[in-house]
């Protein structure tokens, strides 16, 4: 079996599902008022956890929907939304209490994943069985409104939405693509071919910069956001699953599953600049590594480690692992607050 088929192989296992159990009584305090917060969708065991960054103590784990991944917080802190990647809806979630507030279908086969809420308001998903993305206008309200647009590509897995959200990008894995989806002319979806098994993808803060790591080829991605083409190639660590852009704009870092570690790319150079050791080669295999995602000053990366059912909390600065998180089983996506 090569590579490849050793990763779906390893994949296929984590994905697993089992039993869940609440772990904590809910907390009553809202989203505007809670301390700096994770939240952390565990795609094993079906649960949504929340861990209080302040102690590093998961305060409450519940039972989501099957099968879930990528997570997003609303622009005011009070509301967390999920993909539910074995169905078709997107539940959304009161920070506060974990309550669900909210279950939106997007229709047969829609196995939604990525997922961005974006600054003004509304929310995209991927549809990957679908081949497409939704925009959910207004999500909590009873009169919402969904518009699909059709990417017309295989896996379409992960989404990036400029800051006017009038631009969406995914990454196709199937297809081997990113594609560009005009949210408002609704021209026709503008495709590329970029590495192997593109998968990852982050825009930078100011949205002239599109990001893209491709596991199957080790190389990160600097690409044009209008034209699509692509500006620079980066060799990067091993099986580069996901990539994200510092909100300071100066990096990007990839997760490289295969290595234990983030490779950090300076975006002016294009050029990797340091190698960060989450757990290294000899333990990638039991962690697992996954989603990445940035404190918003920069200052903290976490890494899900889905077989070991925790997160790493990494110093950007020294680039050392600070503490391990315990979240549910096979935790991936993650959001945070504030």
């Amino acid at each position: 079996m090569g590579r490849g088929g050793r990763i779906a192989a390893g994949a296929a296992a984590l994905m697993v599902l089992s039993a869940c159990a609440p772990t904590a009584e809910p907390e009553a305090s809202a989203g505007a008022a809670m301390p700096p917060t994770l939240f952390v969708a565990a795609k094993r065991g079906n649960t949504l956890s929340k861990v209080d960054l302040a102690t590093g103590r998961e305060v409450l784990r519940l039972p989501s929907c099957t099968n879930p991944h990528e997570l997003a917080t609303s622009p005011d802190g009070q509301h967390v939304a999920l993909a539910c990647y074995g169905g078709t809806t997107v539940d959304i979630f009161s920070t506060g209490s974990l309550e669900k507030v909210a279950s939106i279908d997007l229709g047969e086969n829609a196995r939604p994943h990525g997922i961005v809420w974006h600054t003004q308001g509304d929310l995209f998903v991927t549809a990957e069985g679908r081949k497409s993305i939704f925009r959910i206008a207004t999500p909590l309200a009873a009169a919402r409104q969904l518009f699909e647009f059709g990417t017309g590509k295989q896996g379409s897995h992960m989404l990036a939405v400029s800051p006017d959200a009038r631009t969406a990008w995914t990454t196709d894995l199937g297809s081997r693509t990113v594609t560009r989806l005009d949210l408002v002319t609704r021209r026709a979806p503008l495709s590329v071919t970029v590495g192997e098994e593109p998968e990852g993808i982050s825009l930078s803060p100011d949205g002239t910069d599109l990001w893209v790591s491709a596991r199957g080829s080790n190389q990160a991605f600097a690409l044009d956001p209008q034209t699509m083409e692509v500006r620079s190639t980066v060799a990067t660590g091993r099986f580069p699953l996901r990539i994200a852009v510092r909100p300071q704009g100066d990096v990007a870092i990839t997760s490289d599953l295969q290595e234990g570690s983030l490779s950090v790319i300076d975006t002016a150079s294009a050029k990797v600049i340091r190698t960060i050791t989450v757990s290294g080669p000899a333990e990638a295999e039991a962690r697992f590594q996954v989603t990445i995602l940035w404190s918003a000053d920069g200052k903290r990366i976490y890494v899900a480690e889905t077989a070991s059912d925790t997160v790493a909390e990494v110093d950007y600065a020294g680039g050392t692992v600070l503490r391990r998180l315990k979240v549910g089983e096979g935790g991936d996506g993650m959001a945070i607050l504030p």
